[in-house]
């Protein structure tokens, strides 16, 4: 191959690597490396492995459009062992009405939720997972699914800093999971997911109220913290908690009118005392000691 001939079809296959990006760029690479390296191996394995990509990008073409729905099916299976899941949930989403009502529909409702799970596409594999055992209820495969179903919704479940409507419907489905698979041998994992939300959802709630006391909202920043104590109970945040709670009371004495100070550090004592006795080695235990010092003083 001359350098002119080589350089027209390098040009060539880069237009290619534009219009078909996933077939042609990696080709464009081997080519590439041929001109720099000077190798006719290069060049060979290149050739091959585009004649192989666009015979079968063809063949898949041709497929979509084909009626022969049996293949379709047949093909649609080889892709989802390949881990083409792309392909496959697009040959799967042309077979669901046409085998509605046949055997083979309750595979490809499985595998619909399969490959669009191994996409990362978690709300569409959940109502494929979801809805299988209300269309299969005697199928093998039900428990699986309604743990998938579950799964969706916690891998949707986002940080502890944004919104947890996904994290309630996590746990919500997980212990579903557990009310209609009691004896299942996933229960462990059930809980450990659920430990894990919960604990998403406490983070949130401890972050919401932590973030009074940070603007100086001194009220409002005792009450929230003392939900977050009553919501979760056996919360990881419960010392932090106590403690704000114990500066917030503070903080507000600081800041009242004469006549409301002296029940409000009375109130920063009964705070202190509390945090104390449940947290004795506490690493606020020496700014605590100097706010429990400073409110006797008032009181005495």
């Amino acid at each position: 191959m001359n350098q002119v001939s080589f350089n027209a079809f390098l040009s060539f296959l880069t237009r290619l690597a534009a219009i078909k990006k996933s077939f042609y760029s990696y080709v464009f690479k081997f080519i590439f490396a041929a001109k720099m390296k000077r190798r006719s191996i290069y060049i060979f394995m290149a050739l091959t492995v585009l004649a192989v990509s666009i015979i079968s990008c063809s063949e898949y073409q041709k497929l979509l459009k084909s009626d022969d729905y049996e293949q379709k099916l047949i093909k649609a299976r080889e892709y989802y062992e390949k881990g083409d899941y792309y392909r496959s949930t697009t040959l799967l989403d042309d077979l669901g009405n046409v085998f509605r009502g046949r055997s083979e529909a309750e595979e490809i409702h499985y595998l619909q939720g399969k490959c669009y799970f191994g996409n990362g596409e978690y709300s569409l594999a959940a109502y494929y997972f979801k809805t299988f055992s209300e269309i299969f209820p005697l199928s093998n495969k039900v428990e699986e699914c309604d743990f998938m179903a579950a799964y969706c919704f916690f891998l949707l479940a986002p940080s502890s800093s944004l919104d947890q409507s996904y994290t309630l419907r996590g746990i919500q489905e997980l212990q579903l999971f557990m009310d209609r698979h009691p004896k299942s041998e996933l229960r462990d994992t059930v809980n450990i997911l659920v430990d894990q939300l919960f604990f998403r959802m406490e983070t949130k709630a401890f972050n919401n109220a932590k973030m009074y006391h940070d603007i100086g909202d001194y009220k409002a920043a005792i009450i929230a913290l003392k939900n977050v104590l009553n919501d979760y109970p056996d919360t990881k945040y419960r010392e932090q908690a106590m403690f704000y709670i114990t500066r917030s009371a503070y903080l507000l004495a600081q800041s009242s009118v004469e006549e409301k100070k002296k029940q409000r550090y009375k109130d920063t004592v009964d705070y202190y005392l509390a945090f104390i006795d449940r947290f004795p080695e506490s690493r606020f235990v020496r700014e605590a000691e100097k706010i429990y010092s400073q409110s006797l003083k008032y009181i005495n």
